[in-house]
């Protein structure tokens, strides 16, 4: 009995949605939602730049990093230079004095060192003492000199390192730059095309307050109330709303509807004015749990899950999530049981 009753709610479905595909080609879209489809092209824009400027941040404070690396390294370079030029001028000068007294004193200066010796072995002493400190003098300054040649090749190195490094920092902070501008341009024009949509849904509903007259009343339906489809609305309250969504972790208003239903085996379109075609007329004051309630100014355009208590359950608009809202609305069209 289920799967047939399934099938002749798929049939009428589809008659319904033929039959609104026949009719005379409704109004074009309202102002307010004119601007509300802007807005979305624009919060989509904002979502992609979003997701762009976390990785140009990535990318920036990683090129930092790298520069700064490098910048130490350097640092560390310059001051190891410093340190060994000290030393090399420490020892020259040490060089340069002993040679000023060797030539004050003269060869016997020397001599002398070496002849007063009283013994032999004091004389090989002092003699080799005399070869081993001019010789390791020597061989200190070359090796420093050795030392900081190849330092400063370093030095040269880690500096075009740096430059490198710079270059590339300054080019990810100019790219981040850039997508903050076009964010905040977007913010921007979001911002102004939500005011202009409050203003214009002001308007309307301030018109529609004017005009709205309660629907007749269409006695009780045949079929019997879907209440089963509530537990499973609810469950998803809290999931976002995104335009085209069909479930099960994101939704529009019809995709919402069609989700819930499929879950009990009812096909129904993805469409909200399709979907005031798929079931029983229910008047306002027989209203169920579970019957599709519509809304709409100029034609219908929005629809959610009765819950009782003059509540139902819905997604929204973008920027919002599932939620339970007041059935209290000037624009409320009517309601069908699928």
């Amino acid at each position: 009995m289920r799967v047939r009753s399934s099938f002749a709610s798929a049939f009428i479905c589809l008659l319904c949605a033929a039959a609104v595909a026949a009719a005379p080609v409704t109004a074009a879209a309202t102002p307010a939602e004119s601007k509300r489809q802007q807005a979305e092209r624009v919060r989509a824009e904002i979502a992609a730049l979003d997701e762009k400027i976390e990785i140009a941040a990535e990318e920036y404070n990683d090129a930092q990093l790298a520069y700064e690396a490098v910048t130490g390294k350097l640092r560390k370079t310059e001051r190891r230079l410093k340190d060994l030029g000290a030393q090399q001028r420490s020892l020259e000068k040490r060089l340069g004095t002993r040679a000023r007294e060797m030539y004050r004193e003269g060869p016997l200066g020397t001599l002398d060192l070496l002849f007063g010796a009283t013994t032999f072995e004091d004389f090989v002493t002092a003699w080799d003492l005399l070869k081993s400190m001019n010789q390791q003098d020597a061989e200190a300054v070359a090796a420093l000199k050795r030392t900081r040649s190849e330092l400063a090749k370093s030095q040269a190195e880690l500096k075009r390192q740096q430059a490198e490094a710079r270059q590339h920092r300054d080019i990810m902070a100019a790219r981040k730059r850039s997508i903050e501008a076009q964010l905040a341009e977007r913010k921007r024009r979001l911002a102004g095309l939500e005011d202009e949509i409050a203003r214009i849904e002001a308007e309307e509903r301030e018109r529609e307050r004017r005009s709205w007259t309660p629907p007749p009343d269409l006695g009780d339906p045949v079929r019997a109330p879907r209440g089963s489809v509530v537990e499973i609305a609810l469950s998803k309250l809290g999931a976002p709303y995104r335009w085209g969504a069909a479930g099960p972790d994101a939704f529009d208003c019809s995709g919402f509807t069609m989700w819930v239903y499929a879950q009990v085996g009812v096909s129904l379109p993805h469409s909200s004015r399709a979907q005031y075609g798929c079931g029983e007329r229910v008047s306002r004051a027989n209203l169920r749990p579970g019957d599709l309630v519509f809304f709409g100014r100029s034609r219908i355009h929005h629809v959610g899950i009765y819950i009782g208590g003059n509540r139902y359950v819905h997604a929204p608009h973008t920027g919002d999530v599932v939620r339970i809202s007041s059935l209290d609305r000037a624009d409320y069209v009517g309601a069908c049981r699928p």
